[in-house]
C-alpha cells in the first residue's frame, strides 16, 4: 500500500499567490491523499481577516487534515495578545496550537509548535522546542504499530539548512532531532525558509530524513511557490516538490530515501 501525503506551508493568507492557492486545492481535492499535513504561517500578520481566508481554504480541502501554526501565526500588531494570548486567535480559527495527533492504519503523525509569542531575544519569528515536547510527541508515536511510518510536524527546521535562504535557529533543535532521529520517527516535516529540501539527520541510524515545504504565498525566496507530494511505500519514501509556473504545478524536484528497515 503507497501512503499519498500533501505537504504545505507558509500558505501567508493577505499574502498568498491566489492562482497557487486555488489550483493546489483543485490538486488536494481531485487526486487521492490520505492525509494533508500544513506546517504553519497559514496568515501574514496573524490578523482576524486573514484567520478566516484561512479557515476558509482548509474547509474546502476535502480530505483529512493537520495543521500545526508558526511563527507569522501569532498576531504581529496586537502587541497585549501576542505576549498574553499568542495563539488565541488560531485557536478560534484553526485549532489546537500545542499539539496536533493523526492516526490511519500505517501512518501516525504528531504536529508540535515550535513558535512562540514573546522570547528572550530580539527575533521572535525564530523557533523553540521544549524537551516535554520533543518527549510527549515521542510517547504519541511510540502507542502505532510497528509497521506504521512516524512522522512529526512542525514549522521550524530543527537544524539549518546549508546554503538555506533564511535561517530557523530553533532553541532546543539539535537535541530535538537527535532525539527524534534516536526514536524512530521517519519524517520532520516544516516550512519557514520558504523553500523545499531533504536532509538526513547525522545521527541515529540515519534513517530520520527532515523535509521542508516551499510557500504558496507571494514571498518567494529564490524558489517558485509550491508544495511536496510524498509517496511512502513499504521500503521507499519518494518526495515531489512541485512548483507553480504561473499556470500550473509541475516537479521541481524529487528525492527517494529508504525507510527504516528497508532490506533487512
Amino acid at each position: 500500500m503507497t501512503l499519498r501525503i500533501a505537504h504545505l506551508s507558509d500558505i501567508h493568507f493577505g499574502g498568498e499567490n491566489v492562482s497557487a492557492v486555488s489550483a493546489a486545492t483543485t490538486i488536494l481535492n481531485t487526486q487521492p491523499f490520505d492525509l494533508v499535513i500544513v506546517t504553519g504561517d497559514l496568515t501574514r500578520y496573524g490578523e482576524r481577516r486573514e484567520f478566516r481566508a484561512a479557515a476558509e481554504w482548509l474547509a474546502a480541502i476535502e480530505r483529512p487534515k493537520l495543521v500545526t501554526p508558526g511563527n507569522h501565526d501569532a498576531p504581529y500588531l496586537a502587541w497585549a495578545e501576542r505576549i498574553f494570548t499568542p495563539f488565541g486567535r488560531y485557536e478560534q480559527a484553526i485549532g489546537p496550537a500545542a499539539a496536533q495527533d493523526f492516526e490511519a492504519p500505517g501512518l501516525a503523525v504528531r504536529g508540535v509548535n515550535t513558535a512562540r509569542g514573546p522570547q528572550p531575544r530580539l527575533n521572535w519569528s525564530k523557533g523553540q522546542i521544549a524537551r516535554s515536547q520533543v518527549r510527549d510527541a515521542l510517547d504519541g508515536l511510540a502507542a502505532a504499530p510497528a509497521e506504521a511510518v512516524r512522522i512529526v510536524a512542525l514549522h521550524h527546521p530543527l537544524t539549518e539548512m546549508v546554503g538555506g535562504p533564511m535561517t530557523a535557529r530553533v532553541w532546543g533543535g539539535p537535541a530535538a532531532a537527535t532525539a527524534f532521529a534516536q526514536g524512530g520517527v521517519d519524517l520532520v516535516l516544516s516550512g519557514h525558509i520558504h523553500a523545499p529540501f531533504i536532509w538526513t539527520y547525522p545521527c541515529g541510524d540515519r534513517r530520520t530524513h527532515a523535509v521542508g515545504a516551499g510557500t504558496l504565498s507571494i514571498r518567494e525566496r529564490g524558489v517558485p511557490a509550491g508544495f511536496n507530494v510524498l509517496e511512502i511505500e513499504r521500503a521507499a519514501m519518494r518526495i515531489t516538490a512541485l512548483q507553480w509556473t504561473g499556470s500550473h504545478f509541475e516537479p521541481y524536484r524529487t528525492w527517494s530515501v529508504d525507510r527504516r528497515g528497508a532490506g533487512t
